[in-house]
């Protein structure tokens, strides 16, 4: 339920996964939600809380862009950079890799660094020439900091690839991406309620 109401009523579907928690607070995914609801309400400390519990029960650091973010809506851009740098890059998955630079970037401007900025993402996935998951995104992170810059034709070339990425993804820069997972229910003898889990891989 918090996977399909966030985008529409993340109130309610932070209630969910609050609701989530009380009953099932040890397991990961549980926190994960908890804190991915409360990111979208605002509540950042919260999120940034049971971020670090949901990477101590799992030991998975996929999360870090998002807690990097965290730590920005806490007006506290030096941890959140100190944070972004606690982890080896390289040892992330690309599209959390991408995630982080954008989070970091974002810390960068708001100490008033824009080309400090610049430069975190100034990353081997940052190419014009080939379109993944995360380069929409990426291309208009970096369409941001050069407009912040001034430098506008630039600016106008990359939030134009953004848009071209996009469009030969088939996706709308203005969505979230959320991944549906299909999970498999195991079906009583006698009783038989089928139905699709959701899941959102933010």
């Amino acid at each position: 339920m918090a996977a399909i109401l966030i985008d529409d009523d993340p109130e309610l579907a932070h209630r969910h996964a609050t609701s989530a928690a009380r009953r099932g607070g040890r397991i990961g995914v549980v926190r994960e939600t908890l804190a991915i609801t409360a990111y979208a309400t605002g509540d950042y400390a919260l999120a940034l809380r049971e971020l670090r519990t949901y990477r101590r029960i799992t030991g998975r650091d996929d999360q870090l862009p998002m807690m990097v973010d965290s730590e920005r809506g806490l007006g506290r851009p030096d941890r959140a950079l100190e944070l972004g740098r606690s982890v080896p890059r390289a040892s992330l998955p690309v599209s959390v890799q991408v995630e982080l630079a954008i989070a970091m970037s974002g810390a960068r401007l708001d100490q008033g660094s824009p080309e400090l900025a610049l430069d975190e993402l100034r990353i081997p996935q940052l190419d014009p020439a080939t379109a993944y998951s995360y380069s929409p995104a990426l291309f208009s992170a970096y369409a941001t900091v050069l407009e912040d810059l001034g430098r506008e034709s630039e600016a106008q070339e990359w939030f134009a690839r953004a848009d071209v990425a996009a469009q030969a993804l088939g996706v709308d820069t203005e969505d979230d991406l959320i991944e549906v997972v299909e999970e498999d229910v195991d079906l009583d003898d006698t009783e038989a309620h089928p139905g699709p889990g959701a899941q959102s891989n933010d």
